[in-house]
């Protein structure tokens, strides 16, 4: 008859009909023999046939003690055997067998009493390999000892996923005894643990027969309920020699240090990273206001949900920052960041906004200190103290702040203001970690905002200078409508020496002025003014335009090497007439009604202190109706422009000389001053009158 195939049974009920059979007796080999009582072979299994070397023909009917034993041992076999058939006890052991082959093997016995229904008695002799079955103990020893003493959690699951058996490393990682494992599946031992995937991924194993190896498993046993913990398992199917399924055999190695030291790692990846490009990031410009977004934009989303940057005012006055522990303190708001569309934002201060916190606050602590306040799990107490109103703390319960860290911006000794960071939907708390990386992020941004705060003074102290030594004429002089326009360098680089001036002179005459000193700065604009002071001086003599610029280029040559280019004009109403001389600068653009513009043709002339050099004065018909246009080369130079290209701009720009003065000078900036080009630019025309 035919194996029988396999057993049917429900996941939640005991097996029905016939099961397949084991593979371990075949792995044995064992054979069986029956003995009459006179010790007379009559029956002999196949299994026999290979141990023995006999086939059931050759066997039957002798006696086996003559067919297999050695002489040696016969005597002893036979008492043996009487002592089996007369007292009914079974006997084990080994001894020598005599094959047919004339080889001789250690065979393992087994021997008991049979009786038959017609009170018949027969002897019944079970025997095996004895290197077959020492090698089956040792492999038996060797899989208990490994699963009992292994330090890894081993469990062996039916094919209804439910435990069979868990070893005592796996007791001790679950803290449930063995026993109350048994016969229930892992979310029903575990229901702390996200247990649904890795039941579903012995389901696989089960399906496919592929081993699945380290599966991360993560969550909380009774072992230690109060902490999470991160396992690695691997699942194996397991048959017998018929590929019968058993079940799955499951691995479970506690990694929960290995997997905090590789968040650790990541953390510190991450904090690296996040400084190297806060170091690329912040400073890009001397603008403060840029510097200061740059910083809440590097904080934001890596370090917190909300960043804002706060300046002490006083410091950017230009004042000290330093004030008591019963004072409140004034900020100037300078940028606020959020990675979404977060309620703090209406809590918060506008950038540009100056607002006042008092003594009691911890954005106050913080500068006052000059010291971290870290508030990683926030209270109702702690958003009084937090935001400036009571409005602006319901707001924040709102939003859902439930951390909060403000960080000193100290550079060269003095504390700036601060950096305010706050958490609504992270969940997680800032940590001392956080506290060291946002204390370095405000180091490295602080220095940059400190660059920015004393250029942006230095600039703003030479801008005041400089529109105080430019003029402010009237929009009718003599016989000229004029207008003017002057546009300070951008917030990249310093303000330089652009000038230009409207001088009424004897006889309803009117002296036209545009002049670039070289070079940036507080020392471009006081040399600017002393030039200005010296042409007036000097116009007020009625000179020609080329003696004036003679005077002028000595008076340049005694100003420490300072170098200026200038144009120099004189219009006369009654003679319709202008008269000209340039010290190296462009020239200038005559609009005439009814004609194409044009770029006038001077004698360019050398630079202002250049010296030695002779100028020289050209005369033009300037009737009424006639424009002059008078520039410094921020106007019309690029890096990416030809000169030449852009003067045939500037023309094209003049065909309508009936458009009123203040257009034309917008119109001039707006379409050529370009962005990229960070240079003082002055602008000045002059119409004549009838």
């Amino acid at each position: 008859m035919g194996s029988a195939g396999p057993p049917e049974a429900g996941n939640d009920g005991p097996l029905r009909g016939p099961a397949r059979p084991s593979g371990l007796l075949d792995v044995l080999g064992m054979a069986s023999v029956v003995l009459d009582t006179k010790g007379r072979i009559v029956l002999w299994s196949p299994q026999a046939d290979d141990l023995f070397g006999y086939s059931a023909w050759e066997a039957l009917g002798h006696y086996a003690a003559r067919l297999v034993v050695h002489e040696q041992h016969r005597d002893l076999v036979t008492k043996l055997f009487d002592d089996v058939m007369s007292t009914g006890r079974g006997w084990a052991g080994a001894f020598p067998v005599r094959r047919k082959d004339g080889s001789t093997r250690l065979v393992e016995f087994r021997n008991m009493r049979l009786l038959d229904d017609r009170g018949d008695v027969y002897a019944l002799m079970l025997a095996a390999d004895q290197e077959t079955v020492r090698r089956l103990e040792r492999d038996v020893a060797l899989s208990t000892g490994m699963v009992s003493q292994s330090p890894i959690g081993l469990a062996l699951l039916d094919t209804g996923l439910r435990f069979v058996s868990v070893n005592p490393a796996l007791e001790r990682i679950n803290g449930i005894p063995a026993g109350e494992h048994t016969g229930r599946r892992i979310s029903e031992v575990l229901p702390l643990l996200e247990a649904g995937p890795l039941e579903d991924a012995a389901r696989e194993v089960l399906d496919t027969g592929r081993p699945l190896v380290d599966q991360p498993v993560a969550g909380r046993t009774p072992a230690d309920p109060g902490h999470d913990h991160a396992w690695r398992a691997s699942l194996y199917r397991l048959e017998d020699a018929y590929g019968t399924v058993l079940g799955v055999a499951v691995s479970i190695m506690d990694v929960t240090e290995q997997h905090r030291a590789s968040i650790e790692a990541e953390a510190a990846r991450r904090r690296l990273a996040l400084v190297a490009d806060a170091s690329a990031r912040i400073g890009t410009t001397l603008d403060l206001e840029r510097t200061a977004g740059e910083l809440a934009d590097v904080a934001v989303p890596e370090l917190a949900d909300v960043a804002a940057v706060d300046l002490l005012d006083a410091v950017l006055e230009g004042r000290s920052g330093s004030f008591g522990p019963a004072e409140g303190a004034v900020f100037r708001a300078m940028a606020l960041r959020a990675d979404h569309a977060s309620r703090v934002l209406g809590a918060a201060d506008p950038p540009g906004q100056i607002a006042r916190y008092g003594a009691d606050r911890l954005v106050t602590e913080c500068v006052r200190t000059g010291e971290p306040v870290l508030v990683a799990q926030v209270g109702e107490e702690d958003l009084a103290r937090i935001a400036h109103s009571p409005e602006a703390a319901e707001q924040l319960a709102r939003a859902g702040v439930h951390s909060y860290l403000a960080v000193p911006l100290i550079a060269r000794g003095e504390v700036l203001g601060a950096l305010d960071l706050t958490r609504t939907r992270n969940p997680l708390p800032f940590s001392r970690d956080d506290v060291l990386l946002a204390r370095e992020l405000a180091s490295r941004a602080a220095v940059q905002i400190d660059n920015a705060r004393w250029y942006q003074n230095a600039r703003n102290t030479a801008l005041t200078l400089q529109r105080s030594l430019l003029p402010s004429h009237p929009p009718v002089v003599g016989g000229l409508e004029v207008a003017s326009r002057y546009q300070p360098a951008g917030a990249t680089t310093e303000v330089g020496g652009d000038w230009f001036d409207v001088i009424g002179l004897d006889g309803g005459r009117t002296a036209l002025v545009v002049g670039d000193v070289m070079g940036s700065g507080i020392g471009a604009a006081a040399t600017m003014g002393r030039l200005r002071t010296a042409t007036t001086t000097l116009a007020s003599l009625n000179l020609d335009p080329a003696r004036l610029l003679e005077h002028l280029d000595r008076i340049t040559s005694g100003l420490d090497h300072a170098i200026a280019t200038c144009l120099y004009a004189v219009h006369d109403p009654a003679l319709r007439q202008l008269r000209v001389a340039n010290a190296g600068h462009l020239p200038p653009a005559l609009v005439r009604p009814g004609q194409e513009p044009e770029l006038l043709d001077l004698p360019t002339g050398a630079p202002l202190g250049v010296g030695g050099v002779p100028f020289a004065t050209t005369g033009y018909d300037f009737a009424p109706g006639d424009e002059l246009v008078l520039y410094t080369d921020g106007l019309v130079e690029t890096r990416c422009h030809s000169l030449d290209e852009r003067l045939a701009t500037l023309l094209g720009l003049l065909t309508d000389p009936t458009r009123p003065l203040d257009d034309v000078c917008d119109l001039l900036l707006r379409t050529l001053h370009h962005p990229d080009v960070h240079d003082d630019v002055a602008v000045l025309i002059a119409r004549a009158r009838a």
